[in-house]
């Protein structure tokens, strides 16, 4: 017989986030070993990465040819990079995430994948349940090709589970293989997008579950925040503004961002976030925690003034950009994992996540921290 679920009083209890892990790949670079490797002999381009704001990034390139310069990847080389990597990721950042809570593999009734920078089939989310030997029981989800800010939409059908299964734990994996989708050529487009991105994996622990909370258990005593609504806003005169396109000369996906995106984002945060504070009657003072995408430096500088934040409340999105570059979505979890190391959060607190991303879309999400300071 199934265990009955938890008394709430006729409400649904609300999904915390209890752990959280985060895993690289490759090679560390600064943009000068970036430039060097690519060998830019564009001034333009050099300014570029110089003022992009990342001092280092993960990437997985392969070994310079015997005349010192890069190698090519053909399409084959990057899906199957794509599919290497992603495992190994993956599943060390939910192996960490896991071991941090105390919950055991068999634990994991729900696994959502997330990824942009590839297309797996068999999903990633039945790869990684064999590699990690999860139930074969585990339900799955893979989102892909939503981009930066689909950990929000992960988290969100995560949540959603988490409410009707109160007694098991849910996962979201966002895995991004930026150096599986890169184009290297003179143009100023693709460089832009290759001054910024970075390969790198994040996994949050989600449950409705009392027990994790109880004396004895590795979250005792500290508070965990608490998924308590969503708002989403897309703009749709800008949908064509961060895209995949497919470039003949190459042969392979491009991916493009227009130089207006800052200022669309800047100019339609307000709205996303007012709507999401209003709903529970907050304002935006009433915020302590504010965890952002980093989605470059003048994307955050847009959301800063448009929001009226300090650059203290931007320290951990500006900290995630400047040691890991953009990695698409799970930028917004590698700053919450900064958030969780810092120690400062306190029962009470009320946190806002934002992230953005291809439609274009802005995603964000309230959260409240509970349990014992």
């Amino acid at each position: 017989m199934a265990p009955s679920p938890p008394d709430t009083g006729g409400l649904l209890p609300t999904p915390a986030i209890v752990s959280v892990g985060t895993a690289v790949s490759g090679r560390r670079y600064s943009q000068a070993d970036l430039l060097d490797h690519f060998r830019v002999p564009d001034a333009r381009v050099v300014r570029l990465f110089r003022s992009s704001g990342i001092q280092s990034r993960f990437l997985t390139l392969p070994t310079p040819g015997p005349d010192g310069g890069p190698v090519e990847e053909t399409p084959g080389d990057l899906r199957r990079k794509h599919q290497r990597v992603s495992i190994e990721m993956g599943r060390q950042a939910i192996r960490a995430c896991l071991e941090r809570a105390g919950i055991a593999p068999g634990e994991v009734g729900h696994l959502c994948c997330v990824t942009t920078t590839g297309l797996l089939t068999p999903s990633l989310s039945a790869l990684l349940l064999r590699e990690l030997r999860l139930s074969p029981s585990t339900q799955r989800l893979d989102i892909v090709g939503m981009g930066c800010h689909a950990a929000m939409n992960g988290l969100t059908a995560a949540g959603s589970w988490c409410m009707t299964h109160p007694e098991s734990v849910a996962v979201v994996l966002c895995v991004e293989v930026c150096s599986a989708a890169y184009v290297f050529d003179s143009t100023m487009p693709t460089s832009v997008v290759n001054s910024l991105f970075g390969d790198g994996a994040a996994a949050v622990a989600l449950t409705c579950r009392p027990a994790l909370h109880a004396p004895g258990h590795r979250n005792a005593g500290q508070p965990v925040p608490h998924l308590l609504s969503s708002a989403s806003h897309v703009i749709t005169s800008a949908a064509e503004a961060m895209r995949y396109d497919w470039d003949e000369r190459q042969g392979r996906l491009s991916f493009f961002l227009d130089p207006r995106i800052p200022y669309v984002i800047g100019a339609h945060v307000e709205e996303v976030v007012d709507c999401l504070l209003a709903g529970a009657g907050l304002r935006r003072s009433a915020v302590r925690h504010w965890l952002v995408h980093g989605g470059g430096k003048k994307v955050i500088d847009a959301v800063r003034v448009n929001l009226r934040l300090t650059r203290h409340d931007l320290r951990h999105t500006r900290g995630v950009l400047r040691d890991y570059g953009n990695v698409s979505s799970g930028s917004v979890l590698f700053s919450y994992q900064r958030l969780v190391e810092e120690c400062t959060a306190q029962a009470g607190d009320y946190g806002v996540l934002i992230a953005m991303g291809p439609g274009a879309a802005i995603e964000a999400a309230l959260v409240r921290w509970e349990g014992e300071a």
